[in-house]
């Protein structure tokens, strides 16, 4: 196993790279004391079999010695593919680290989605079932910034992007038969887009789940998580660290304006009933008292389209969609989601399932339904559309 600890050898290997038409990328990280992902380590591949041309990045170990720059110019190389499975977390890193997004890039967790391999296909299913081989899962939760790593960790990794080639390899080449390569571009443009991978805390309320609605308690709310959400950025800590979702939305409601009434919180930590966070707490509480009614968040209406929708026609947009994904062979979830359903039902347009590739396979029909231009009827085991 070749493990990269310099820049000068990261170097070379990213200049062999580009002779090829894609690298397979994956990396282990931590991120449960952190805000941010600690990157622990990157593994690349080019194409070839079983570990030859595949090696391990280890910055811990590189530490000052190495630069990831010649990955990240790798990563700008318009003319070699940048091969991932589940992308997001991975992109995340590079994102925030550097500013840097792979392109062109390729996902194939997306791409076997449209393949038929069903909703949200785990990497060892598809190792299973393109590769012909199996993960030992082993070391998948052990902990990657501790040195040495074992040979089970160094393999595991490794395996990680040596399958993750012939797994390309076949989703590409199935795109091209049935000429949904572009498909997949689409789904790719919001993991490629920086703005996938910026935090902004004055939107960090939407996360939480409440039933109050109310725009007073919204206020609160949004600027709880405000300051939440700076403080864990500023400091590299976990959100929970500062005081978990349960907590705020228990201060959102008892609206604490004195540190005597801080300390009558339930759910809040030792840690954050004294000292900057509780400060910050009172701060928060009464910059959302004080915010005019008409700046106060307010949920969209069209949010509550579940509730309005004809739940009959909401039933059948559903065997609709199990009908359409059966005969595209992609997963029913890439093409619609059970909240698009819904809003449908309710009379909304402004849906995902509407659009591109979607409204080919799925969307024209989902209209023509809620207009009543088509009914359906079940033949055997299938289902078709017929027009009324």
């Amino acid at each position: 196993m070749q493990t990269i600890t310099t820049t000068e050898a990261l170097a070379a290997f990213c200049e062999a790279a580009r002779a090829h038409d894609y690298v397979t990328v994956d990396t282990e990280f931590l991120r449960e004391r952190t805000y941010y992902a600690r990157l622990c380590l990157v593994q690349l591949a080019i194409p070839g079999t079983g570990e030859e041309g595949a090696v391990l990045v280890d910055p811990i170990v590189g530490g000052d010695a190495l630069s990831l720059a010649p990955l990240y110019d790798l990563f700008r190389d318009p003319s070699v593919v940048k091969v991932f499975h589940a992308a997001r977390q991975d992109l995340e890193i590079f994102a925030v680290a550097a500013g840097v997004i792979p392109a062109p890039l390729f996902d194939t967790q997306v791409a076997a989605m449209v393949c038929g391999f069903g909703d949200q296909a785990g990497y060892e299913t598809l190792v299973r079932k393109i590769a012909r081989a199996s993960v030992d899962k082993s070391s998948r939760f052990t902990d990657w910034s501790r040195r040495p790593l074992s040979e089970a960790q160094q393999s595991y990794a490794l395996a990680d992007v040596t399958h993750l080639r012939q797994i390309y390899e076949y989703l590409a080449r199935k795109l091209e038969e049935t000429g949904r390569s572009a498909w997949v571009e689409e789904e790719l443009r919001t993991l490629a887009d920086p703005d996938t991978y910026r935090t902004d805390p004055g939107e960090a309320w939407r996360r939480l789940k409440t039933r109050n609605t109310a725009p007073r308690f919204l206020g609160i709310l949004r600027e709880l998580a405000r300051f939440r959400e700076e403080y864990a950025q500023a400091r590299d800590v976990p959100r929970s660290r500062v005081y978990k979702d349960d907590a705020l939305l228990e201060l959102a409601a008892s609206k604490p304006q004195s540190h005597q009434e801080l300390g009558r919180a339930r759910l809040l930590l030792r840690e954050a009933r004294k000292g900057e966070i509780a400060e910050g707490i009172l701060s928060a509480v009464r910059a959302g008292l004080a915010c005019p009614q008409e700046d106060l968040p307010r949920v969209a209406q069209e949010t509550h389209g579940k509730a309005q929708a004809n739940p009959a026609i909401a039933d059948m947009l559903r065997v609709l969609l199990k009908a359409r994904s059966d005969q595209s062979d992609v997963a029913a979830r890439l093409i619609a989601s059970a909240a698009d359903l819904d809003h449908l039902a309710a009379g909304g347009r402004e849906v995902p399932a509407l659009a591109g590739w979607r409204r080919e396979v799925f969307g024209e029909d989902a209209l023509r339904l809620c207009r009543g231009e088509i009914g359906l009827v079940v033949h055997g085991d299938a289902v078709a559309a017929v027009p009324l």
